[in-house]
């Protein structure tokens, strides 16, 4: 590598290692944080470079002082931005473990995700209507299968300080209980009725005025999908912006059951969009 560069300045050429630091680090500010870190190999300019606090900055989220405050309890003034990045680029809990945010890798995105443990939900003390199951299929490690109910809501609240943008709101659902067979996973359909007599309603709110309502039949059994509830749009990070969420099948003519409730999930309508087309939601 040595002899290269000496090579390539004896010819008057300028070589990667050549490249001032603050120009490195220019170019790097225009790449996703996979390839900052995939070129922080490349030498030890790049890799100076990928360190710098004006590369990461422009890759975190607007409320990353209010995230790192919230959910670490610390002063963002005692990490890096490459630092404050990788933490919350993976999972954090808050709230008694009932909620969980983290920044999709490659944009930079917040994204959150509500368990089921911080719902309100009819009957779900009662094991007559409801059973706890824990499986790896959910992100909180755990899951509510609703029996049989004749009336069925869950919902929910929240106050938080999202980034401006827009956000998409999902209920994640499964018709079916899961479980596995010889090391493979199954899903028991015996349970699944009165779906298919009524839709599903789904609202959302927002305190600054927004409103959505929307109504579908759940999807056959046997996978977990996400059902959208609605849209809301943040314009400023610095006010805290309140959501109510809920899901309801009211309708006492008929009982339903065979259910699996497992969160709600938050993205950024872009992100979700894309995750919609790829069949990851």
């Amino acid at each position: 590598m040595g002899s290269g560069q000496s090579g390539l300045r004896s010819t008057g050429r300028i070589g990667l290692g050549d490249l001032p630091e603050s120009c490195v680090a220019v170019i790097l500010g225009q790449l996703s944080p996979p390839e900052i870190c995939r070129l922080s190999e490349v030498n030890w300019a790049f890799y100076e470079a990928s360190l710098s606090d004006f590369v990461w900055e422009t890759k975190l989220p607007s409320n990353f002082e209010f995230l790192v405050r919230k959910l670490f309890d610390e002063s963002p003034k005692r990490f890096s931005k490459r630092e404050i990045f990788s933490r919350l680029s993976r999972s954090v809990r808050f709230d008694a473990g009932t909620k969980e945010i983290w920044l999709e890798k490659n944009s930079g995105k917040m994204c959150m995700a509500i368990s089921w443990r911080g719902m309100t939900i009819t009957g779900i003390d009662d094991r007559r209507y409801w059973t706890h199951i824990s499986t790896h299929e959910s992100r909180f490690q755990a899951i509510a299968y609703l029996k049989q109910v004749w009336w069925l809501e869950v919902g929910g609240e929240l106050e938080f300080n999202f980034p401006a943008g827009t956000y998409s709101l999902f209920f994640r659902l499964q018709l079916g209980k899961p479980s596995k067979r010889f090391g493979r996973r199954i899903c028991n359909t015996e349970g699944v009725h009165g779906w298919d007599r009524k839709p599903v309603r789904f609202k959302l709110s927002a305190s600054n005025g927004q409103d959505a309502v929307s109504q579908c039949y759940l999807k056959p059994a046997g996978n977990w999908l996400n059902y959208h509830a609605g849209d809301f749009t943040v314009e400023n990070h610095h006010t805290p912006m309140k959501i109510k969420f809920s899901l309801a099948q009211i309708d006492c003519t008929h009982t339903k059951g065979g259910l699996c409730l497992d969160s709600v999930v938050i993205y950024p309508s872009e992100l979700a969009e894309r995750m919609q087309q790829s069949q990851l939601l």
